[in-house]
C-alpha cells in the first residue's frame, strides 16, 4: 500500500515479514527490537525508499525535531546591516543541521509578535526555544521555560524567574581590554558611544568602560547610541560638541565605530593622529574601515554554536547542562588605535 506514491509502514512491514509495530519501533529509534530484526527493516526501509511520516512520527516521540530561534527584532533591524543577527544565525544553523534539526527563526518586535510565538511554541510545535539580542526584562523566555518548554539565551536575560541556561561573552573584560589600551598609550580624554541600555550587552560595555576610566583616575565622557552606524555619526558630533578636546573614543558596536570615524572625518579630525577609536564586535567592516579599525572581537558564531549545544542537551534531557557559559573576548589591535 502507497499514499500518492510514496511506500507505507504496512508496506515496509511485509517487505521484511514483520508487524506494522515493529517497523514503527526501528524507524523511531527504539532499543528494544533485536538488532537481527533492525537490520532487516532497515534492509526493507531502504529498498523501498520509505520516509517517515514526520507528523505520525512526532506522535509518537513527542518530538517535532524542530527548534525555534526567537529574535526580539523588527524585521528592518534584523535585515539591516547590523552583522550580529547573521553570524548568530550561520553559527545556530550549522550546529542544528549537524543534528540533523530543523531551525525555525521567528522575530517578535512587537506585542502582538510575543503571543504568536509564545502560543506557536507552547503548541508543541518546536521543541525547543532560543532567544538572541533580548531588551530588557523581557518576560518570555521565563514564561515558557515555567511551561516546561527548554529555553537558552544567547546573552544574559534580566528577568529570571526561573532562571534560565544562557550562553554571553565577557562584554566588560573586552571593554576593559580596550580601554587599558588606549590609556597606555597616553589618551586621557577618553569618551563612550554606550550601547542600548535595556540589553545586557550594552549595560556591561558600559560598565567596563567606567570601571576602567575610575582606576586610571581618569573622567568620564558618555553619550547614548543603539549599536547602530547612524547613531554612532549622531553621537560622536555630541561628543565633539561637549568636548572638542577629547582624544579617544571606546564606541561599543564597531558600526558605531564607523559612524563615528565618518563624523570624525568630517569634522578635519585626524585618527588616530587627533583621536584614537576602538569598536566593540571584529566584523568584516572593522577590517575596510579608513583606517582599519582597532576592535574587541567577540565570537558570535562560536556563541551561536555554543547556544545550540546548550539546547540539544537541553532536550536529551541531559542533567549536567551548565546554567551559564560566558566566551572571552580579545583585542584586535589595527591602525585607528
Amino acid at each position: 500500500m502507497t499514499t500518492r506514491g510514496r511506500p507505507t509502514l504496512e508496506a515496509v512491514a511485509r517487505r521484511a515479514g514483520v508487524s506494522r509495530a515493529t517497523v514503527s519501533r526501528v524507524v523511531n529509534g527504539s532499543t528494544t527490537v533485536a538488532a537481527s530484526i533492525r537490520d532487516v527493516v532497515n534492509q526493507a526501509v531502504e529498498e523501498l525508499g520509505y520516509v517517515p511520516n514526520q507528523a505520525a512520527r512526532s506522535l509518537v516521540t513527542r518530538q517535532t525535531d524542530s527548534i525555534a530561534l526567537i529574535l526580539p527584532e523588527t524585521a528592518n533591524r534584523v535585515f539591516s546591516d547590523d552583522l550580529f543577527f547573521p553570524a548568530i544565525i550561520r553559527g545556530v544553523g550549522a550546529e542544528l543541521e549537524a543534528a540533523d534539526k530543523q531551525l525555525v527563526l521567528m522575530m517578535t518586535g512587537s506585542p502582538a509578535g510575543h503571543h504568536r510565538v509564545e502560543r506557536y511554541a507552547v503548541a508543541g510545535h518546536v521543541d525547543g526555544v532560543m532567544f538572541a539580542s533580548i531588551h530588557g526584562a523581557d518576560p518570555l523566555p521565563a514564561a515558557l521555560a515555567r511551561k516546561g518548554i527548554p529555553v537558552v539565551c544567547s546573552g544574559r536575560p534580566m528577568h529570571e524567574d526561573p532562571p534560565v541556561p544562557y550562553v554571553d561573552v565577557d562584554h566588560a573584560g573586552g571593554v576593559a581590554a580596550a580601554v587599558r589600551h588606549l590609556v597606555a598609550g597616553g589618551r586621557r580624554r577618553i569618551a563612550t558611544i554606550a550601547g542600548p541600555q535595556d540589553m545586557v550587552a550594552g549595560i556591561e560595555r558600559l560598565i567596563g568602560y567606567r570601571q576602567t576610566l575610575r582606576a586610571a583616575g581618569l573622567p568620564e565622557l558618555v553619550a547614548a547610541g543603539d549599536f547602530t552606524r547612524e547613531s554612532g555619526v549622531a553621537a560622536m558630533r555630541d561628543l565633539l560638541d561637549r568636548d572638542p578636546e577629547l582624544d579617544a573614543v571606546f564606541a561599543a558596536s564597531d558600526l558605531m565605530a564607523h559612524g563615528a570615524l565618518q563624523t570624525l572625518r568630517a569634522a578635519g579630525r585626524q585618527v588616530p593622529g587627533d583621536v584614537a577609536i576602538i569598536g566593540f564586535d571584529d566584523f568584516e567592516i572593522s577590517r575596510y574601515t579608513d583606517p582599519q579599525l582597532t576592535t574587541v572581537r567577540q565570537p558570535i558564531g562560536e556563541a551561536g554554536r555554543t547556544m545550540a549545544r546548550q539546547m540539544l542537551r537541553l532536550i536529551a534531557e541531559d542533567p549536567d547542562v551548565p546554567p551559564s557559559i560566558v566566551l572571552p573576548t580579545e583585542l584586535i589591535i589595527r591602525a585607528s588605535a
